[in-house]
């Protein structure tokens, strides 16, 4: 495959490394984290208005975060030896030691919750259900089937603990991933302090938008009206999330601009000319400054409930459009000039490859399926908890 290259490049430097699986790699997790932060509003912060995508926020980031790792996993060139970091774990490589942080959110923090907070319905469950789900809640159970008052007592306040941990865990998991790019100092358009932060705070944005749109998305699918106070709670956190988001990344392109260093001539120039259309029309005026002025605009101007769905529907989209571009524009964008700053390479996506289009597609879809299947064992929905809730009793 040709590839067509600009001026001076070093051998190693005009075919990309990281692809568009490295891309999908920290959105996918920013997804997770967003979600689990908005869950936390309800069960930590005691924002009522949000309960009704609670249970829903916790599923759709278990959902996600078993799909995180894969993208990686066909990056590398022997995903079986994948396993060897957890045997020989080298504190000193970022890489190696984001295993052990991706485990500790998955099982001490995400799952733990969760079985927590459906452990009164999964024992129902076990006990009204038949066949294999009756021996799938059965294990699910792992033993305990106490369902008194004490017991669901300490259920939630051991559930609210661990969501106290899980916050700044979440925060951990993305931010960990904008300390790998941030900490690669020959590179210049990633080696910034602030890009944990930006990573953090545009993952807590694309979760948010993501359990709002599939809120109403399945509230629709199921013939159930759409709780507005909620919808409109959750679009108000995600314009004052993306407002301070948005604030990030100018100061960093404001700190850039004045700082001018010997890589700052480069860097303009991929600016206005490879990353003009995903950096500046994708990313900052179709995916920022379109969903955040829609979404201010629900906040001062009283409009109906219907248009108000209509617009948090495409301010949630592309929202979520204008996210996988900052990821794209980071890892694409940041491989594509020479460390000599002389030289620019072009990105060629394959169709049906290991890391092409099709397969990045397939790993966006795969959480979707998994969200599917535990929804239908899972009910996130109140009116499914008040039910479980009456049979317990």
């Amino acid at each position: 495959m040709q590839i067509p290259v600009e001026g001076f490049m070093y051998p190693n430097e005009v075919e990309l490394q990281w692809s568009v699986l490295i891309v999908l790699y920290p959105f996918l997790t920013g997804l997770v984290a967003g979600a689990f932060i908005l869950a936390s509003l309800e069960r930590v912060f005691r924002v009522e208005a949000v309960k009704p995508t609670y249970r829903l926020a916790l599923l759709t980031a278990l959902a996600f975060l078993i799909v995180a790792p894969l993208p990686l996993q066909l990056h590398l060139g022997h995903p079986e030896r994948s396993f060897e970091m957890y045997l020989t774990p080298h504190a000193s490589s970022a890489m190696s030691m984001f295993g052990f942080v991706y485990l500790w959110y998955l099982l001490a923090v995400l799952v733990l919750e969760i079985w927590l907070d459906y452990r009164r319905d999964i024992v129902v469950l076990s006990q009204t259900t038949t066949g294999w789900r009756r021996l799938l809640y059965r294990m699910l159970t792992l033993g305990s089937t106490n369902v008194s008052a004490r017991s669901l007592a300490i259920d939630e306040r051991v559930g609210w603990i661990v969501t106290v941990i899980g916050i700044p865990s979440a925060f951990l998991l993305h931010g960990y991933v904008g300390f790998i790019f941030g900490s690669i100092k020959a590179n210049p358009w990633w080696s910034s302090p602030l890009m944990p932060v930006v990573f953090i705070f545009s993952a807590m944005v694309s979760g948010v938008a993501t359990v709002m749109l599939l809120y109403m998305l399945l509230n629709r699918l199921r013939g159930e009206p759409i709780d507005m106070r909620c919808v409109d709670t959750v679009a108000k956190y995600l314009f004052y999330t993306f407002i301070i988001d948005f604030s990030l990344e100018m100061l960093d392109l404001i700190h850039r601009i004045y700082e001018a260093d010997e890589s700052f001539r480069s860097l303009d120039f991929m600016v206005h000319t490879k990353l003009y259309f995903p950096h500046i029309v994708v990313q900052i005026l179709l995916g920022t400054v379109t969903p955040i002025v829609l979404l201010a605009l629900t906040q001062v101007v009283k409009l109906s409930e219907t248009l108000r769905r209509r617009i948090y529907v495409v301010a949630g989209i592309l929202t979520l459009v204008g996210i996988f571009a900052m990821r794209w524009n980071v890892v694409i964008g940041g491989q594509l000039f020479s460390k000599s700053f002389l030289g620019y390479t072009t990105y060629k996506m394959g169709w049906v490859t290991r890391e092409g289009l099709l397969t990045a597609i397939v790993l966006s879809i795969l959480p979707v399926v998994f969200l599917w299947i535990l929804v239908k064992l899972l009910p996130p929905w109140p009116e499914r908890h008040t039910v479980t809730e009456t049979a317990g009793d």
